[in-house]
């Protein structure tokens, strides 16, 4: 970094701060910034390092193995070894991890650089299939002492898991629980895999919020726009900076909205049954006149009927009262011809 101008300097040191800072909660986020760092100053070796950290991190095998060698040619430092031999079994080459763990470079290590080169050793093992010699290979000193040094924790939980792998339960049982002894700063789950040896299951409190967050979430979906608050649980923030809703303002308007609704649907309910019934009245009414009507038709049909028959019946008679007034006079005529 010395080499750098001094403006280009500050601008690569804050880079690879935020790489350090990111690489375990956000490795994506570090990865990009050793990318930028890389295009600053990639002459730099601790610029090359932090880029092959970044990439290992993210199971960018090839790119970070391509880094280690880079800062090691550049520095003749041989701690990044055992980094470089796991990128090996990540892309696929178990057995060129094996012969790394051979080469003279795992002498010059220190205590923690070979208790590393062991793990990725053991790993290595396993991806062959070699369960027994994986076990064998993490067996050793620091494995067995009771002192509590940086790796401890992560020696003890491969073996533990070696041996699980192998089917030896109860031995496995045994190092996992000496794995959480050791375990201060929660670098494994090697008490959840004591719990689940045991049987135990734990209800985890963040996921059961995040399902019914979820579950809130499709039923706000499914609702109408309009027929309720979006959240009942909280203030909703904004994208814009300071921009809070007020969640009892959301609320009262809602239930506006619904009022508004349920009198639209109301006075709507009423214009239709108003409209249904004068329909029915109108029907009613067109039928009793018609009835009417065909009543008054029929009835004036039988009057004039009736008094068809009164006349023909008149008729009749005048006709007989005619006859009987000539047949009298006739009779008339006849007594007076006879007098006389």
């Amino acid at each position: 970094m010395q080499s750098l101008p001094k403006t280009l300097a500050d601008e690569v040191a804050k880079n690879l701060v935020m790489v350090a800072r990111l690489i375990d909660e956000d490795p994506e986020s570090a990865y990009g910034y050793s990318k930028v760092a890389l295009r600053l100053a990639s002459r730099v070796a601790a610029v090359r390092e932090a880029a092959g950290f970044a990439a290992y991190a993210n199971q960018i095998y090839g790119e970070a193995l391509a880094e280690f060698r880079a800062a090691r040619r550049m520095t003749g430092n041989v701690e990044l070894w055992p980094l470089m031999a796991d990128c090996e079994r990540g892309l696929g080459r178990p057995e060129k991890t094996l012969d790394m763990a051979g080469a003279p470079e795992v002498g010059k290590l220190d205590k923690a650089g070979q208790v590393e080169m062991r793990l990725v050793v053991a790993g290595a093992r396993r991806d062959l299939g070699q369960l027994d010699a994986a076990i064998v290979t993490l067996q050793s000193p620091e494995l067995a002492s009771n002192s509590v040094q940086p790796w401890t924790a992560r020696l003890r939980y491969a073996y533990a898991d070696a041996l699980l792998a192998a089917g030896r339960d109860g031995e496995a049982r045994e190092w996992f629980a000496k794995a959480v002894e050791s375990d201060r700063d929660g670098s494994t789950d090697a008490s959840d895999r004591l719990a689940e040896l045991d049987g135990i299951e734990f209800m985890d409190a963040l996921d059961e919020e995040a399902e019914a967050e979820e579950a809130r979430a499709t039923s706000a979906a499914v609702r109408p726009e309009g027929s309720g608050p979006r959240d009942a649980h909280g203030p909703q923030a904004s994208d814009e900076p300071g921009d809070v809703h007020n969640t009892d303002d959301d609320i009262d308007a809602a239930d506006d909205i619904d009022a508004v609704a349920e009198t639209e649907a109301t006075e709507e309910a009423v214009e239709i049954d108003a409209v249904a019934e004068t329909e029915a009245a109108d029907g009613a009414v067109e039928i009793d006149a018609g009835a009417e009507t065909e009543a008054t038709d029929g009835a004036v049909e039988i009057d004039a009927d009736a008094a068809g028959a009164a006349d023909e019946t008149d008729a009749t008679h005048e006709a007989d009262d005619s006859d009987e007034a000539h047949d009298g006079a006739d009779g008339s005529h006849d007594g007076r011809g006879e007098d006389a």
